[in-house]
């Protein structure tokens, strides 16, 4: 390069000067992943268009050109999420309900992973490849296990609502926390909710007061498995056995 075009070099005692990184091309897996940085760190309720755009040194227009606006945003992160849950690789008819409790808990524990990305998923019909995955997997093991389609069908809204509404749970209390230790606090809360128990008036309610020490204990995910375990067995309940008609 010459003439007026040619660069300057730097004058004695002045520190050269650094050119503006360049901007990474916006995407759609951009926008996806720089929202869920954002979910991470400070929950669902941070995320919005305008600030993933400041996270990504641009301005909001420029992101509806890869996604529609903040409904699609969340949906789009919460398939990216669901994409993370461990599937079996294919299904097996004598673990068939193992393989339902294995699923349900693995999406709980992604879930639980993403702050309160679960808040997302109820009420969503899922459409993504990520939420459908799961979804054919849990169907697959059901067919697999003799459980008859409709049955299936509303098996699988009912196992995503309880993994759903249990990691939302968790991550609720986990929010009120803070930072400190949440099992610390469970078990001094748990105490001071059953000792609470112990002062009712015992003739309006003997059965809380009789039972107080069950109704207190347990861990969140020692209560997901048994509720877990209920469903799988009522939905085994429907299941028709292979020869039978």
């Amino acid at each position: 390069m010459t003439g007026a075009d040619a660069p300057m070099p730097t004058p004695p005692g002045r520190r050269p000067r650094r050119g503006a990184p360049p901007r990474r091309r916006l995407t759609a897996d951009l926008i996806v992943t720089t929202a869920l940085g954002v979910l991470d760190a400070e929950g669902l309720d941070a995320v919005s268009m305008r600030r993933v755009a400041q996270e990504l040194d641009t301005g909001p227009a420029s992101l509806y050109a890869h996604v529609s606006g903040k409904d699609e945003l969340v949906e789009l992160m919460l398939d990216r999420v669901a994409g993370e849950v461990e599937l079996p690789e294919r299904p097996d008819p004598a673990r068939w309900q193992e393989q339902l409790k294995e699923i349900a808990h693995a999406g709980r524990r992604v879930w639980t992973a993403h702050r309160d990305i679960a808040r997302a998923h109820l009420g969503l019909i899922p459409t993504g490849a990520g939420l459908l995955r799961i979804a054919d997997a849990q169907l697959g093991a059901m067919r697999a296990g003799g459980v008859p389609p409709r049955i299936a069908a509303l098996a699988v809204d009912a196992l995503g609502m309880l993994v759903s509404s249990s990691a939302i749970e968790e991550t609720a209390y986990q929010a009120r926390v803070g930072e400190g230790d949440v099992q610390e606090h469970f078990a001094q809360r748990i105490g001071e909710v059953r000792e609470y128990f112990g002062k009712l008036p015992p003739d309006r309610f003997p059965n809380i007061i009789a039972m107080a020490d069950e109704l207190t204990s347990g861990t969140g995910e020692e209560r997901f498995a048994f509720g877990l375990d209920v469903l799988v067995r009522g939905i085994a309940s429907h299941a028709i056995p292979p020869g039978t008609d």
